[in-house]
């Protein structure tokens, strides 16, 4: 088995046209007060800065959808993290705003905006949002209003850049020309679904504008919800998580020849497969960082490992055939 294609030293990419550095990979924060209780999610967080990593990607919705939740415990635990060690500067915080709150608590009008930031900073403990995102696109609002909102945030220092998630090509193109018409901040980052499994959508709609336009990504269900991990691989693997029912769509024949390619390139690197599946999209020129959770310590080992694989083009060429939409 080769020991190569390993670098100890982590590049960081910049966040579209913007200033902030990012290293390659981001911490999907919706595990914390759902999955991962608050001392587990401190050892995390730890365990991710000591490595040199710094995205951490987060919601106010998290995790409203669990028992006994309403929304803004992944923010909270993030906001006693940095009050327990003082290490806000270490940390490059992406949250998110217009998913039901409950209470009419909701989109991306500019009251609402503006009443939603002050609470994320209250629970985040802190006086700025680095990305702040626009968590999926609000039909009912005119984009122009939501821009402006974010343009006003900006210049109080709230917030440093803005994102969206979940907006297709012609709605990010447009809300990017009201932002050039009207000097409002630009969406720098988008947010989409992908990982080796769901390729299509990405690849067809939106992979060459993002290039074209310098827009950071940092898309989301970069493991496929853990599928392509390697931990399911038949019906009776389903239980093994909460999020294991997920996955069930992804066992047919593409998904078992794309686990069996990242077996092999897998076995080739002494690595695992959750590394080089985020491993491949590190290395893809259109992805700035993907977004990945990790429940336990040895998760996390997984996600610093992929920053440091670097694939051959014979490795990224066996998983690009494997993974053919």
């Amino acid at each position: 088995m080769a020991t190569t294609g390993k670098q100890t030293q982590i590049q960081h990419r910049t966040l579209g046209n913007s200033s902030i550095d990012v290293a390659p990979l981001a911490f999907g924060g919706n595990v914390f007060g759902w999955t991962v209780d608050e001392q587990t999610s401190f050892s995390l967080l730890d365990k991710f800065i000591d490595a040199g990593l710094n995205l951490v990607d987060t919601a106010d919705v998290y995790s409203r959808w669990a028992n006994g939740n309403k929304g803004g415990e992944s923010e909270t635990i993030i906001g006693k993290w940095i009050k327990a060690g003082g290490r806000r500067d270490k940390l490059v915080i992406a949250t998110k705003v217009g998913m039901d709150m409950g209470d009419g608590k909701i989109g991306l009008s500019p009251d609402y905006i503006k009443r939603a930031v002050e609470d994320s900073l209250t629970r985040l403990q802190t006086d700025y949002i680095d990305l702040y995102q626009s968590h999926t696109d609000d039909k009912n609002t005119p984009q122009e209003e939501t821009l402006q909102t974010y343009g006003e945030l900006v210049q109080q220092g709230k917030v440093r850049l803005i994102g969206a998630s979940n907006f297709g090509a012609e709605r990010l193109e447009e809300a990017r020309k009201i932002s050039r018409e009207h000097g409002y901040p630009l969406y720098q980052t988008l947010q989409p679904e992908y990982n080796l499994y769901s390729r299509a959508d990405f690849e067809n709609n939106l992979e060459q504008y993002c290039l074209k336009e310098k827009i950071g990504v940092i898309n989301y269900y970069s493991l496929a919800s853990g599928f392509l991990s390697g931990k399911y691989r038949s019906e009776k693997d389903l239980g093994k998580s909460t999020r294991g029912g997920k996955t069930q769509s992804y066992l047919n024949p593409r998904g078992l020849r794309i686990l069996d390619a990242l077996d092999a390139v897998a076995e080739r690197y002494s690595s695992t497969p959750a590394s080089v599946a985020l491993a491949w999209l590190i290395a893809r020129p259109s992805i700035t960082a993907p977004i990945a959770s990790a429940t336990t310590l040895a998760q996390m080992d997984a996600l610093i490992e992929a920053t440091q694989l670097s694939l051959d083009g014979a490795a990224i060429a066996q998983l690009d055939q494997a993974s053919a939409p």
